[in-house]
């Protein structure tokens, strides 16, 4: 995965990334065009896919909606990087198979608009601005199949 960043604070939660005004259509190319869009009125604007988006503490936090992940993955994001994620949200985007990484350390060196590389399974993050590298703890084996295989759904297909 790579692409530019785009960083948001602390205490993202669900109505920030897909507002509740938009939870009555389950087309999710609609979904993806409000992605963040009460955090930046004009992120699908400048974000392309394969971008990035970089949080803080407790992204994702709110209600249990799977529509804020969903979201974030039908806009052509490929990953969340943030210092930590809502339970809730965490499980959601496995189950959607959307990528997300805890990395405070990237988190913290990482600037809006610089460009960085994700190996999920070596879990490793390159900062290309700053040639830095940062260390994740990598999911488990299953858990990395289930986001290769687009969620946990295709999962389950592929298995039965």
């Amino acid at each position: 995965m790579k692409g530019k960043c785009w960083k948001f604070g602390n205490n993202i939660d669900t109505d920030a990334i897909i507002p509740a005004r938009y939870l009555n259509t389950t087309d999710i190319k609609e979904l993806a065009l409000h992605c963040m869009e009460d955090a930046d009125p004009n992120f699908m604007k400048k974000a392309k896919k394969g971008d990035i988006i970089v949080g803080g503490d407790n992204f994702g936090c709110g209600s249990s909606r799977e529509h804020a992940p969903i979201s974030i993955k039908a806009a052509g994001i490929s990953c969340v990087i943030a210092k930590s994620f809502a339970r809730i949200f965490f499980r959601n985007a496995i189950n959607i198979g959307l990528p997300i990484f805890e990395c405070p350390d990237a988190v913290g060196q990482i600037r809006e608009g610089d460009e960085a590389e994700v190996n999920l399974s070596a879990g490793e993050i390159l900062d290309h601005a700053s040639k830095k590298r940062f260390k994740f703890e990598p999911f488990p084996p299953e858990m990395q199949e289930i986001i290769q295989a687009g969620g946990l759904m295709n999962f389950v297909k592929k298995k039965i």
